[in-house]
């Protein structure tokens, strides 16, 4: 298709994946890695290749000796050669040599965002002195981020600052590093755009993503991210022009936060492919790595490159994290192989140091959530279990109520707040609680009712006391799940109330629990939802291994005590 060469500076993951881009358009690549076996250049048979450090000048002149267009995978790269090489003008350098510059050195970088009106963390240059960073914490309060200047990436070179104690441990873990002090950011979300720009300097760009991070590495990416529409548009504009004020023509992978006040701050930019974009392989009609290559060498780019491949796709990307042995990640490939949907890149490296990535998953969905009950197929328990939950989790201002909670009154709050509680712990969304009284308020009960289904509620949990007609006449006018939950009254201690809910006429169920018990309610409701939700299908089923032991445990109890001590027992249980 071009008889042009190109030289890629770095042989990793992203220099194997532009080669196979490349190889698809029938373009040749050289690389340029100290590594005779690194990713790329496994799939990549050429004698034309070059055994050496990307920092090293003589290396980098060699490689532009043999190719037309250079470009990288890995910005710590020896700028100085890249700039003579751009000087001569023989081969063309993408992205410039200036960018390159400006981006290697992250304090640099923010300062060049700033001048071109672009929302940045406010931060400040640090000496590596305890003076310094003393002052820095004086100025930007506690905590701050200390960041390396350069050479950081995936977490590296990034401590957070909690207090003025700290600031000594500090300067142990930075040694003789150029810092830069930033301003700490409460954010609700990460997210990241992939913008192309090519030789003419017409930009486009890809979904915006959500990234998930784990021990700061990037685990997870939804695609696109679960945001308001309005934060989408605004994400994907400021990207765009934050890219505009670079040279240079390729991919910049766009990281930013979404802060609780709804804001998007720049975090850093990337002059390269970037991991957030892995699922543009799979996800839509031309991955960010044939962008890259189309971009430097000027070839055409349409603007529905850069859409899913379908208005209903959706993906999730896993990173596959060595933690120092193959085992974990290759338990999660097994589990892999049998989900319909997910599609394994492996990236050829065979030494699972913790922390690598050796390859990744993209799963491909009509939805997120569909993509997500994929994910959980495939993980290992341990990262479903609650404290994951914690980390893969959608911040609750986005997310839609799968439950909906009513009450007759607000007398029958202190029951229901059981049921609460238990969907705090699993972490889904209600609506509620509310109050919706069958007899007080009958026009808000057969609007709340009729609209149910209509705003994505998948069960109804509706206490009630007295006559307890909530519950039933709900259920008359839905066919959504509906829950009781009878309520203990001054007069018959709830059995009128349970009697009343209980014994509905033939053709309009109402699943009834016992007195005063809303945590069976909202068992019962998970239950419900973890017939298509496997997250909360493993949660429950977590929970009712805990139960398990917690029962065995007293169980041990019980015959080291003996019967005979059982007050004793239940004293020294509790």
């Amino acid at each position: 298709m071009d008889g042009r060469i190109i030289g890629i500076l770095g042989g990793g993951q992203l220099g194997r994946m532009l080669v196979q881009a490349a190889q698809r358009l029938n373009i040749e690549t050289i690389i340029l890695d100290p590594d005779v076996n690194s990713p790329a250049k496994q799939i990549n048979s050429s004698e034309k290749h070059i055994n050496g450090s990307f920092s090293d000048f003589d290396n980098i002149l060699s490689l532009a000796n043999k190719c037309d267009v250079l470009t990288i995978e890995i910005e710590h790269v020896n700028v100085n050669a890249l700039e003579h090489i751009s000087l001569e003008g023989r081969v063309k350098v993408h992205p410039s040599f200036n960018t390159i510059k400006i981006i290697q050195d992250k304090y640099l970088q923010k300062l060049h965002l700033i001048k071109h009106g672009n929302p940045v963390v406010e931060n400040i240059a640090v000496n590596n002195t305890l003076e310094d960073i003393k002052l820095a914490g004086e100025k930007l309060g506690y905590p701050f981020m200390l960041k390396a200047r350069t050479m950081a990436y995936d977490g590296r070179g990034n401590y957070k600052v909690d207090c003025l104690e700290s600031c000594n441990s500090s300067l142990v873990a930075f040694k003789k590093v150029p810092l830069y002090a930033e301003r700490w950011v409460s954010f609700e979300k990460e997210l990241a755009v992939i913008v192309v720009r090519n030789v003419d300097g017409v930009i486009g760009s890809y979904p915006v993503v959500e990234t998930v991070q784990s021990d700061n590495i990037c685990r997870l990416v939804y695609a696109p991210a679960r945001v308001p529409s309005s934060v989408f548009e605004n994400a994907k504009r400021i990207a765009e022009k934050s890219v505009q004020c670079f040279s240079g023509a390729g991919v910049f992978g766009v990281e930013m936060f979404l802060t609780k006040s709804g804001d998007i701050i720049i975090n850093e930019i990337a002059p390269r492919p970037h991991n957030s974009g892995h699922y543009t392989i799979d996800a839509c009609p031309t991955s960010q790595y044939e962008s890259h290559i189309r971009s430097i060498l000027n070839l055409p780019l349409s603007k529905d490159s850069f859409i899913f491949s379908t208005p209903e796709t959706s993906a999730i990307m896993l990173n596959l994290i060595a933690n120092g042995s193959e085992m974990e990640y290759m338990e999660i490939l097994q589990r892999a192989l049998k989900v319909e949907g997910s599609i394994i890149h492996l990236y050829g490296k065979k030494e699972p140091r913790k922390g690598r990535k050796m390859g990744h998953i993209t799963i491909i969905a009509a939805s997120i959530s569909e993509a997500e009950n994929k994910l959980y197929k495939i993980l290992p328990f341990s990262e479903i279990s609650s404290s994951y939950c914690l980390l893969a989790k959608e911040p609750f201002i986005f997310r839609k109520p799968l439950v909906a909670i009513i009450m007759g009154s607000d007398s029958d709050l202190p029951t229901m707040k059981s049921a609460i509680e238990i969907f705090r712990k699993f972490d889904v969304p209600i609506m509620g609680p509310d109050i919706v009284s069958a007899h007080r308020t009958p026009r808000k009960l057969v609007e709340f009712s009729c609209n149910a289904a209509l705003n994505g509620y998948k069960v109804i949990i509706a206490g009630a006391g007295g006559a307890a007609h909530l519950p039933g006449m709900v259920a008359s006018m839905t066919t959504l799940p509906v829950i009781g939950v009878p309520i203990k009254g001054s007069a018959l201690n709830g059995v009128d109330s349970l009697y009343s809910i209980v014994q509905m006429p033939r053709g309009v169920p109402v699943a009834t629990v016992a007195i005063d018990n809303s945590t069976n309610a909202a068992l019962l409701a998970l239950r419900i939802i973890g017939t298509v939700d496997n997250r909360v299908k493993f949660l429950l089923d977590e929970y009712a291994r805990n139960m398990e032991a917690d029962v065995l445990l007293k169980s041990k109890k019980l015959q080291d005590v003996g019967w005979e001590h059982v007050s004793l027992y239940h004293i020294y249980i509790r």
